[in-house]
């Protein structure tokens, strides 16, 4: 089964607590809406205490044109992966012994939804940094919160296929440069008390690779399956409209409702398929989407609330980054000490609407 045997985060520049974003939408807002003070109480009860963003709040106190936030998007997100890849092949002291060279990647899964480049951004990392000039290139656009999962679960395939070979998970996202000033909408507002910028790379490796040499801790985690799920005709539930300004936020009041209607009988099915069951697992890698979302996860799966401590944390930290987050919650899990056939199961839900599940199992390094 291919391995996680490296996982790192980088942290966009700019740090805003939520009291400072709250004033500003305050600030934007007020006219908008008659009982905006009660439609603010959504950033306190969001238990998000600061974000990360790619650019000052100063950028978002003028208009800014599609063009010119995409270029930013480009030039930014380039800078900034090629710092998480840095540090994800670069991690002695968490989880390698070795420092990874950038020649010894067969292949790239870079995901992102926040911005739009052709060649895609993995071809620009490319030639920031010394990967083999045949590394394969495999862009995932649109999964918005389910790309990372979804990252995950194409490389595990990629290194099943290639059993030799090593692939990097790249998730950025810079939702900051997506705001929409003149969006007085209700699902702007809450995006605005919700997302942020994130960047996070994984390192997967297959069976024959010879990087497991390069394994620091005593276990690593496995993928032993994965399940992609869309759910039919609800496009209207969570992602962009493209609009001439830019992309808009689309995001369902509903979500938290749907998440406890429909999540737990696909992940039971999927447990079923792999002859387990919920009590079995140690640790749950759930993306953060929101306060509301974690909570949905706590009710529909029946599990411990102690289960989601690292989603919650990630949360607090950082907010919603989108397809990164999940990383971020596997990092913190994977620097934890654990017995050999501990099983994992990592869940993310995004566009579509969709789900993304991945169940891991923990192995000893021999």
């Amino acid at each position: 089964m291919p391995s996680i045997i490296s996982v790192s985060t980088f942290n966009p520049p700019y740090t805003l607590d939520q009291e400072t974003t709250t004033e500003f939408a305050r600030e934007l807002f007020s006219e908008s809406f008659q009982d905006i003070d009660r439609l603010l109480k959504v950033f306190k009860n969001g238990q998000i205490d600061e974000r990360h963003f790619a650019v000052p709040i100063k950028w978002f106190e003028t208009e800014h044109s599609l063009q010119e936030k995409n270029d930013l998007y480009i030039e930014l997100a380039t800078t900034f992966c090629g710092k998480a890849i840095k540090k994800c092949l670069s991690s002695t002291n968490e989880f390698l012994n070795e420092e990874v060279a950038v020649s010894e990647i067969d292949a790239i899964v870079l995901v992102s939804s926040s911005g739009m480049s052709t060649p895609s951004l993995d071809a620009r990392i490319m030639n920031e940094m010394s990967f083999s000039p045949h590394t394969k290139r495999i862009p995932l656009w649109g999964l918005g919160c389910a790309g990372g999962a979804a990252g995950i679960s194409r490389a595990n395939e990629y290194c099943r296929a290639f059993p030799e070979e090593n692939v990097l998970v790249v998730c950025v996202e810079l939702c900051s440069l997506t705001f929409q000033r003149n969006d007085r909408s209700k699902s702007n507002l809450v995006g605005t008390s919700l997302f942020a910028d994130g960047i996070a790379c994984a390192l997967v490796t297959g069976d024959e690779s010879s990087l497991s040499m390069k394994i620091d801790k005593p276990t690593r985690p496995t993928v032993v399956s994965s399940q992609s799920t869309l759910m039919p005709y609800s496009e209207d539930v969570m992602g962009w409209e493209v609009k001439d300004s830019g992309l808009h936020v689309v995001f369902s009041r509903d979500i938290p409702i749907i998440i406890k209607e429909w999540l737990e009988p696909n992940v039971r099915d999927f447990l079923d398929q792999n002859r387990m069951t919920l009590g079995q697992l140690s640790s749950f890698i759930a993306h953060p989407g929101g306060k509301k979302v974690l909570d949905a996860y706590v009710e529909a799966l029946h599990i411990e609330e102690g289960m989601t401590n690292v989603s919650k944390e990630i949360l607090r930290k950082h907010g919603n980054m989108s397809s990164p987050t999940v990383l971020y919650v596997l990092e913190q899990i994977m620097l934890e000490e654990h017995e050999e056939n501990e099983y994992g199961l990592m869940a993310a839900l995004g566009p579509g609407f969709s789900s993304e599940l991945v169940l891991l199992t923990w192995k000893g390094v021999h």
